[in-house]
């Protein structure tokens, strides 16, 4: 079972989108504040959301300014062996940010938390690109009692 989603941001070319998803400081600007490690392929990133926990995610795959995987390698157990996939496309002065967290091996309720979660967080990258302010953890949108 797969979470998929879709957004288009405003911008000349992916560039801008592509620096806030394979960079620390990128994702620390529209995710979460506390991002730290290598986002280099072959590296871990390591994502904290106080006070819950985090993930953390080895680079499988980096084709710049097209297509970014991540596997979940410690987390949450629902999370760990599942894939985290960017595909990037440019579209008449949008880029196309084509988003799937793939592999979940059964839908759970914590599924659903994290479908809306991640909606809430692309559009805090679209925010970050497009106004150059994102909404990073733990100043996000919260949809419920889980962070």
């Amino acid at each position: 079972m797969d979470i998929l989603h879709r957004i288009g941001v405003r911008t000349s070319s992916p560039e801008q989108v592509w620096n806030a998803l394979t960079t620390v400081d990128g994702l620390a600007r529209w995710w979460t504040e506390d991002t730290t490690g290598s986002a280099e392929p072959g590296g871990t990133l390591l994502f904290r959301f106080p006070p819950v926990g985090g993930f953390d995610m080895e680079v499988v795959e980096a084709q710049p300014g097209e297509r970014l995987t991540w596997r979940v390698v410690d987390g949450p157990a629902e999370w760990v062996g599942t894939t985290i996939d960017w595909r990037l496309r440019q579209d008449d002065g949008w880029t196309i940010v084509l988003f799937e967290h793939r592999d979940w091996r059964e839908q759970v309720e914590f599924m659903n938390h994290c479908s809306t979660k991640w909606a809430t967080f692309l559009l805090s990258l679209k925010s970050l690109v497009e106004d150059g302010k994102g909404a990073p953890a733990p100043g996000d949108v919260q949809i419920s009692d889980w962070h």
